[in-house]
């Protein structure tokens, strides 16, 4: 395990710079104060942060850390960083206890398989830590289950271009679709993918997780939760594994990054439908139209 820091960080840069080390593969971000300043009891609906920020973002691999630190960089190149291996503990375990049964839409719960879902959770997920875990809380992730429980998926088939564990694959199946192709690039995501499967008794049969070059047949819905970069170098391969008349959703992006997808996708032929935000992100629905 690898713990990177940050520092300093101020109060209006923090959030964002937590986010981005998430997207790209932290398992924990904490806020820590960098000079001992004490808050007081602040008023009621405040959350103060303190003047000197340092962030502590812990991530699997050290490739992982450099990664996530070359791109805060480039954004925020004042910053600066400290990477240093920890000692060996169950830092998922402890980083994620305090996670509890979320609700997206009207029709989707996302619940940590050590507790008990809300008596109200008729369609619910379970979900395990692991190297490719993934809870819906990223508002990346977020966005798009809050479409998920707000559409009717009855019947369709989908695919999750870049599966992480699956946590799309498996709501959309949850939600009444006929066949979920989970893909991503990470044997890990894979293999994590078809353990959640397991664990929420979904037939595999339903669920196909393959490397992303051996899908061949398109699907009714796209679902893609990745990166501005591969969303646009993959634009041509997402559009043709989407049916006529299919809806895609894009997402991983910033609200900043929107309009440059949109652009390049409606150069294709698609049609915007609508943006959607939450926090600093984006998610993107577009329509494939009928030849």
């Amino acid at each position: 395990m690898f713990e990177l820091q940050i520092k300093p960080c101020a109060e209006n840069e923090a959030e964002i710079v937590s986010e981005l080390l998430e997207a790209f593969g932290a398992l924990s971000v904490t806020m820590v104060d960098g000079a001992d300043t004490p808050i007081l009891e602040p008023a009621p609906g405040e959350t103060p942060l303190w003047d000197n920020l340092v962030l502590q973002a812990h991530f699997a691999t050290e490739a992982e850390a450099e990664e996530a630190w070359e791109v805060v960089t480039k954004n925020h190149p004042r910053l600066q960083h400290e990477l240093c291996e920890l000692p060996e503990q169950d830092w998922v375990r402890s980083s994620i206890a305090d996670i509890k049964p979320k609700q997206f839409g009207e029709n989707l719960w996302v619940c940590p398989s050590w507790l008990e879902p809300p008596d109200e959770a008729k369609t619910y997920i379970l979900l395990d830590p692991g190297l490719a875990f993934g809870t819906g809380t990223h508002p990346t992730t977020s966005l798009c289950l809050q479409w998920l429980g707000s559409h009717d998926v009855s019947g369709q088939s989908v695919i999750d271009f870049g599966c992480g564990s699956g946590i799309l694959a498996l709501a959309a199946l949850k939600l009444g679709a006929s066949k979920a192709y989970a893909v991503d690039i990470d044997e890990q995501a894979l293999i994590a993918t078809k353990d959640n499967a397991e664990k929420n008794s979904i037939a595999l049969d339903k669920l196909i997780c393959e490397k992303p070059e051996a899908l061949s047949q398109p699907a009714d819905l796209m679902l893609a939760n990745i990166l501005l970069t591969p969303l646009l170098d993959l634009k041509e391969k997402l559009v043709t594994l989407t049916k006529p008349s299919g809806t895609l959703l894009l997402s991983g992006i910033l609200k900043t990054q929107a309009q440059e997808v949109i652009d390049a996708y409606t150069g294709l032929g698609l049609r915007h439908i609508n943006t959607a935000y939450e926090d600093e992100w984006a998610l993107i629905e577009l329509r494939k139209s009928t030849p």
